[in-house]
């Protein structure tokens, strides 16, 4: 294992001991005073707290009690109300018009309506960092003939529109906070949802207070909810066995039954829309020009010296479904034409020789967690007896997404936490100006078909459309999808109410402590 392994899983366990005696230090000295205070524990620190230039999933976890949206999700995946009460679309599917709220507030107590609608719909199409230019692409105009009326006028029918309405494309802001400076707005969110923002020490905790004048705030028990970022998964269960966690979010697989028999912990799973993967960078900066993985050839003999099923059992606790493309199996995008091959070290050792190489030393990136750092070693040692030399750079997650941006990296090992509508698990990141494409992929074929099925509402000629996308990009290799991600939960005994959503995303309307 490399030294430099070594010293940062150690740099990563000091720092996680270090926050969770924190978090429990703070439950005992709070006594009672915690009653109605819920701690919930991250495995990650979010990156910026601006839905429109946010990327990580985690940050999605804050932005739940932090940012309504026009419509949200049930745990079936269908569209429910939030800030809308209604929408229709018209005969074409080019115009959706929704019918708003009249009784919500922002947190420093301007009114919703529809201008401050539109204006942050504008700020996400146009501002110069949005990451959700892409989702709001085919948005035309927006109009606000009313204070209760919004309309949105497509430039051709889109399918994904209202899914990403359903998500960080749909939060609404405080248009008073807008201004030439973005990066304010991340500091100090004035959202509109059930918790406003207190105060975030980066790395440390972000606390959030319940905002009184909610339209509905008697469905939030708690006064106070903190999220602590602890990576270490060991410390992360300590501290809630030990009262200074009340919820945790993605436990570690392989805790999963001796949490299941603690009659103080209760543990609830769900299956998620989301994957883990393997992507290249091949067309991204100069990193990519010399990038052995530039050829087709080896990131397939990559590929062939997995073994899914063994990293399940080992690392995933048998809860990572194998996996081998965007779409989960409770998808009805997911196709049987794309079997997971099975590992075959000689007809990767075939092809490294086909491509002019036997040997292939390259940097594999990963977010700095007990789940990824275990799976990124076994990696390292079956891809080893194929002739493939990876140097492994654990980096705290959302640092290693900006660095990918750039093209910083060779090949990440990174998750995907999944959307309602297929396009959201695959546009962004293969078009060719797609808003998440950070290894520079582009086949201008595949854009044709992938922008095609935004404008199909019929279900199976939408799949059959896929399912040509896919066809190219398996033969490319574009990337290597390694499991499906569960979102497997833990949480103290008072706690009360909690559901889990196939999202993955942390609802606390409803939920409560026992008295």
């Amino acid at each position: 294992m490399p030294t430099t392994l070594n010293k940062g899983k150690k740099m990563m366990k000091l720092k996680a001991f270090k926050l969770g005696l924190c978090a429990t230090l703070l439950a005992a000295a709070s006594g009672t005073a915690m009653a109605q205070d819920l701690r919930i524990g991250l495995q990650e620190d979010p990156d910026v707290l601006d839905p429109h230039r946010a990327r990580t999933y985690v940050g999605r976890i804050v932005f739940t009690s932090l940012c309504d949206k026009l419509v949200d999700v049930n745990q079936k995946l269908q569209f429910v109300p939030q800030l809308a009460e209604s929408w229709s679309w018209n005969d074409d599917n080019t115009v959706l018009t929704f019918k708003l709220r009249g009784d919500a507030l922002f947190h420093d107590g301007t009114k919703f309506d529809a201008a401050a609608a539109k204006a942050n719909l504008e700020r996400a199409r146009t501002l110069k960092d949005s990451m959700r230019k892409g989702e709001l692409g085919s948005i035309d105009t927006i109009e606000a003939p009313d204070a209760q009326t919004l309309v949105l006028k497509l430039k051709q029918p889109d399918a994904t529109l209202l899914a990403a309405l359903s998500d960080r494309s749909g939060m609404m802001l405080a248009p008073s906070t807008f201004s030439e400076d973005a990066a304010a707005v991340g500091r100090k969110p004035i959202c509109s949802g059930p918790y406003k923002f207190v105060e975030r020490v980066q790395n440390d905790r972000i606390v959030l207070e319940k905002f009184d004048k909610y339209y509905g705030a008697k469905d939030f028990a708690f006064k106070r909810v903190t999220f602590l970022p602890i990576p270490d998964t060991t410390v992360r269960l300590s501290n809630l066995r030990a009262g200074g966690l009340d919820i945790l979010e993605r436990m570690n697989p392989s805790d999963a039954q001796q949490v299941k028999s603690d009659t103080s912990l209760q543990f609830v799973h769900v299956s998620g829309l989301g994957y883990q993967q393997f992507y290249f960078n091949t067309g991204n900066g100069k990193r990519s020009e010399a990038n052995p993985f530039k050829d087709a050839r080896v990131r397939k003999a990559f590929e062939l010296t997995l073994d899914r099923n063994i990293i399940n059992e080992v690392v995933g606790g048998g809860i990572f479904d194998p996996a081998n493309q965007p779409f989960p199996p409770a998808s009805p995008y997911f196709s049987d034409k794309f079997p997971i091959p099975a590992r075959d070290v000689e007809k990767a050792k075939a092809l490294l020789k086909e491509a002019g190489v036997e040997q292939v030393k390259a940097e594999l990136s990963f977010g700095n967690n007990t789940t990824t750092s275990a799976i990124a070693e076994m990696v390292q040692a079956m891809s080893a007896e194929a002739g493939f030399q990876l140097s492994l750079r654990p980096t705290e997650y959302a640092a290693m997404l900006s660095e990918a941006k750039s093209g910083n990296f060779e090949v990440m090992m990174r998750g995907w936490s999944g959307r309602v509508d297929p396009d959201g698990n695959i546009h962004q990141f293969v078009t060719c100006k797609g808003a998440l494409n950070d290894g520079g992929y582009c086949n201008p074929e595949v854009d044709k078909l992938l922008n095609e099925a935004r404008r199909v509402p019929d279900e199976a000629k939408r799949k059959a459309i896929y399912d040509q996308a896919q066809t190219i990009l398996q033969n490319d290799t574009q990337s290597v999808y390694l499991y499906y991600q569960p979102w497997p939960f833990v949480l103290a005994k008072k706690v009360q109410g909690f559901k889990a959503y196939p999202d993955g995303m942390i609802r606390l309307k409803g939920v409560t402590f026992a008295q």
